[in-house]
């Protein structure tokens, strides 16, 4: 068919086409897809995660597969997560739409995984700040989520809360609905990346007043006890 357009092409070479073996990434592709679908079955709840949710999940159970690969194969496989919509309506004052404050200062819960308040500190080393980002369960006052950086960005607070939900599904939590999180005011806290990272993983974002002085000092306390 291909000569009949011009094209030309060596019977040599049609015929090795017909007789070579899958690759190995041909090969490694079908263990993955059967890996997810494995997992896609096992539990219902998996089945609306996305690829970098699920790429999360299977690292989390020790595969180790590249995040590339899992968007490429839920692209070959027509695969799509659920998306979360919630609607904030802005903050009082500064009109920036951001999420209200759920916590008013009542900074207690009753429960583990009930309220988690994060916030960031720097530390001065001989080779210049480091910023310290963190993630603190109010009922168990345990650190669930921290990471540290050179630069003070979105993507630190971003890291830090990954690694809050990969603790969580270490201990068997995958459903944190319910789960309020709360935060000042900073522009890292208040990005559209981060809410709607919040929002995807079923939690409740929070974000206290601008230049709120007792929700710091709040957190000092709670770290300290």
């Amino acid at each position: 068919m291909l000569i009949e357009y011009g094209m030309k092409i060596a019977p040599s070479t049609y015929y090795d086409n017909l007789s070579r073996r899958p690759s190995k990434r041909a090969l490694r592709d079908v263990e993955v897809v059967a890996l997810i679908e494995a997992e896609r079955e096992r539990q219902k709840f998996v089945r609306r995660f996305g690829a970098r949710k699920m790429w999360l999940h299977l690292r989390g159970q020790g595969h180790d597969v590249a995040r590339c690969t899992i968007e490429r194969l839920y692209r070959q496989q027509g695969w799509v997560g659920a998306l979360r919509r919630k609607k904030f309506r802005p903050m009082p004052g500064d009109g920036t739409e951001r999420p209200v404050d759920l916590v008013d200062r009542k900074f207690w819960a009753t429960r583990p995984d009930q309220l988690w308040v994060a916030d960031f500190t720097y530390v001065a080393t001989w080779s210049g700040t480091v910023y310290v980002a963190f993630v603190l369960d109010v009922f168990s006052r345990r650190i669930v989520g921290w990471r540290a950086a050179t630069r003070m960005t979105t993507g630190l607070v971003l890291d830090t809360l990954e690694h809050a939900i990969w603790t969580r599904q270490q201990a068997g939590i995958n459903d944190l609905t319910g789960l309020v999180h709360h935060t000042g005011a900073g522009s890292q806290y208040v990005s559209f990346a981060f809410t709607e990272r919040l929002v995807e993983a079923g939690v409740d974002p929070s974000v206290g007043s601008v230049g709120d002085a007792y929700d710091c000092e709040t957190v000092d306390r709670l770290l300290a006890a």
